[in-house]
């Protein structure tokens, strides 16, 4: 075995809260290297520079440490996107454009680790539980629809609205891990997109 990095071994020497934290923080940074589908205990303690059964000292199984790091992955990926417009700020075209970009961009990273665990529910199932307070991107692209309705600049139905925007994500995304799937949607597709949502295709 390689000898511990520096790092590995501060991390060790600190507080059961911080092992906890460097052992979540390990898992997310394989996660995003190496996606969830093959991911291991052994694989992980070994990365966090600790026995195996240490893992067990600090969650109750693998599926807990699984799914907090996937909420620490998901939110290192929401940090890197940067902020999204707020309501009333510039026109309502501009805040759909930047939270279906915002959105594409998101899933591009994330939805690759959920598909590995789709065989995993109970990680799934953990995952939801620790996000159940609003804290995820749809939940926030339909907060940001309600105040712009509450502020006048639109109407209609919200929740279909963000059904479609969401599916668009997804559509694209998960289509895409397949052989010959569409591309990722390009900037004249988004912006079609935009168009039929603040537009409608009824016939005029």
């Amino acid at each position: 075995m390689s000898p511990m990095s520096p790092r590995k071994a501060a991390a060790l020497r600190d507080s059961e809260d911080s092992l906890r934290e460097h052992l979540v923080a390990t898992a997310a940074r394989l996660i995003s290297l190496r996606g969830t589908a093959e991911l291991t205990v052994r694989a992980i303690a070994r990365e966090a520079g600790v026995a195996d059964g240490v893992l067990y000292n600090h969650f109750a199984d693998k599926e807990e440490l699984l799914a907090n790091a996937l909420v620490a992955h998901v939110r290192s990926v929401e940090r890197g996107l940067g902020e999204l417009p707020e309501p009333g700020s510039g026109t309502v075209e501009h805040g759909l454009r930047a939270q279906l970009v915002y959105g594409l961009a998101l899933h591009k990273e994330i939805l690759p680790a959920f598909a590995g665990l789709l065989a995993r529910p109970a990680v799934l199932e953990r995952f939801g539980a620790l996000t159940a307070d609003g804290g995820n991107w749809r939940d926030r692209l339909a907060g940001y629809l309600r105040a712009e309705k509450e502020l006048g600049r639109i109407s209609g139905d919200l929740e279909a609205v963000t059904a479609m925007l969401v599916g668009v994500c997804h559509e694209t995304v998960l289509s895409g891990l397949f052989p010959h799937g569409p591309g990722v949607v390009t900037t004249p597709g988004i912006d079609a997109v935009v168009a039929t949502v603040l537009e409608g295709i009824a016939a005029r």
